[in-house]
């Protein structure tokens, strides 16, 4: 009648005929393979289940005067629970048998012999023994179900733990620790991982584990897709536990498990649990690499896109002026005679005008190659926003003759940190967007506020305004909003925003009420600016 509960250092040896991959590996080697072997209580829990029975007795001889002896065997049934509920099977037997002989010698006719003079006694310690008996039985079947649920309770919380930390991960190295650690946790075990990346290589976590003999058993459980390893039939030698980490394409790579005390097994259960992890960690490192690889092929699609767009571009946008020049050049070369001075001039213009168009257009292409490789380096000085804004507009003074341009800034405009140079570029890329949208004789506006922590300057025009959805795209590479009508590869607005984002600011666009659009940017403004008189005296 000893506790059955099972002795972790005797579950399930591997049976021989096992095959290497599978749980059946674990199974007990016995006929009755369902029976595990166990372990009794320990000699401490007779020991109190004795002091039990000696406190009812003593408590049982305090209130025996009181009442009749049939009544004390409540006492020693209470007892009873009590060690079936604190020490097992064992204990709690021992307590009912000597529950029953306590009984009998102190407080049954005659005292202190086991002699009965009343039969009617025998019915009593039998009745008495047999309740004893199952009160034991089913305190102690019901702590084993308590245990069990609580053990599934728990096994439960940890896979949930794993798979939620799996979901919110989306770096694989972080990933494969954040999968060594829960799965060491629970089993008490040092974990690696061994990723198929570059050839089956342990991970960064305990990759010391993992030496040229366990590496060999590593790349056998990866090929053959099988457990195998320590207290396996398969590769028993090796001094880890080696699971295949099966995914739905595939195998991603392998678990290795090495217990804290080598000499224990890993039960049935606690193996589908460990199977289970791995199942989980081998969905989460799959899912990695499948976002890893639309991200790649996203990319893929975005440079063949913008491949795409800047050949017609380029096609369009830098053969046309490179046509003009080469038509306007050799007219002047080859029919210098028959041209008046008149025409000589109107073709030089030409060929200026285009000239700088393909300047612009080179310009950009390398502006939006040095943005993104971030070659471009902003050095911020105090400067006043009113020479920037002049030095703008005498950059397009020549296609300025039919546009109205007013400026609007406060005389009280503070000093603003920024570099000149880039600044400069901003604002020229969008009054050369307004013009080429404004119809002619409508003004252009220039205008900045100042506030406490940054400075916003706009520049609005009277054009056809923007269509919906174009408030974020038009700052978008290659983009432009009537490719049919408008010249230019796309690349303006979206240098603009990289240099506004490389300053610190934001810039966006919105349409204009009473029509045209509005492009506004912003600049922040931090620590103390010097005066303008200061900076005249430097």
């Amino acid at each position: 009648m000893d506790d059955q509960r099972p002795n972790p250092d005797e579950l399930l040896q591997p049976t021989p005929a096992a095959v290497g991959g599978s749980v059946d590996a674990y199974r007990q080697p016995k006929l009755h393979r369902l029976r595990l072997p166990r372990r009794t209580s320990s000699w401490r829990a007779y020991a109190l289940a004795l002091a039990v029975v000696l406190i009812c007795t003593l408590l049982a001889s305090l209130v025996y005067p009181l009442f009749a002896p049939a009544n004390l065997v409540m006492i020693y049934l209470l007892g009873v629970v009590i060690a079936a509920s604190q020490y097992g099977r064992g204990p709690s037997v021992l307590a009912s048998l000597l529950s029953v002989a306590a009984f009998d010698f102190f407080f049954v006719h005659p005292h202190l012999t086991f002699a009965v003079a009343d039969t009617q006694y025998i019915f009593t310690f039998v009745t008495m023994l047999l309740v004893g008996l199952t009160i034991s039985t089913l305190t102690v079947e019901i702590k084993q179900q308590a245990e069990q649920a609580l053990e599934r309770e728990r096994r439960t919380a940890s896979l949930y733990a794993l798979s939620r930390d799996l979901a919110n991960t989306r770096d694989p190295d972080a990933l494969v620790g954040l999968a060594a650690q829960h799965i060491g946790g629970v089993f008490n075990s040092r974990v690696t991982i061994l990723q198929t990346a570059g050839g089956l290589q342990p991970a960064a976590v305990n990759a010391e584990l993992i030496d040229a003999q366990e590496a060999a058993v590593a790349r056998w459980v990866y090929e053959h897709q099988r457990l195998a390893g320590r207290h396996t039939d398969t590769l028993s030698t090796a001094r880890g536990l080696y699971l295949p980490l099966t995914a739905s394409q595939g195998v991603v790579g392998v678990l290795a498990v090495f217990p804290n005390d080598p000499r224990r097994f890993i039960p049935v259960d606690q193996l589908h649990l460990l199977e289970t992890f791995a199942n989980q960690t081998a969905l989460a490192l799959e899912r990695t690499r499948l976002a890893d690889d639309a991200a790649r092929a996203q990319i893929e699609v975005e440079a063949e896109r913008t491949r795409n767009t800047l050949l017609s571009s380029v096609s369009h946008d830098l053969r046309t002026p490179l046509a003009v020049i080469t038509g306007a050049t050799s007219s002047l070369l080859q029919r210098k005679e028959a041209l008046t001075e008149t025409d000589r001039r109107e073709l030089a213009q030409v060929a200026f005008e285009e000239s700088e168009r393909l300047n612009r257009f080179v310009g950009n292409l390398l502006d939006m190659t040095r943005l993104e490789s971030g070659a471009i380096h902003v050095t911020k000085e105090w400067q006043l926003l009113e020479e920037v804004i002049g030095a703008a507009l005498n950059r397009i003074h020549s296609r300025t003759a039919r546009q109205a341009i007013h400026v609007s800034i406060p005389a009280d405009f503070p000093l603003v940190q920024f570099d000149e140079s880039l600044i400069e570029q901003v604002l020229n890329n969008l009054l050369e967007n307004a013009l080429k949208y404004s119809p002619p004789n409508t003004p252009i506006d220039i205008s900045a506020q100042a506030g406490a922590d940054e400075i916003t300057v706009e520049v609005a025009d009277r054009g056809p305004g923007l269509l919906p959805g174009d408030e974020e795209r038009i700052f978008d590479k290659f983009y432009r909003t009537q490719p049919s009508l408008t010249k230019g590869v796309g690349l303006g607005l979206a240098i603009c925003r990289g240099i506004i984002q490389a300053h610190g600011g934001r810039i966006w666009a919105e349409n204009r009420p009473g029509g045209g659009a509005v492009f506004r940017f912003t600049l922040p403004v931090s620590g103390d600016a010097p005066t303008v008189e200061e900076e005249y005296e430097l």
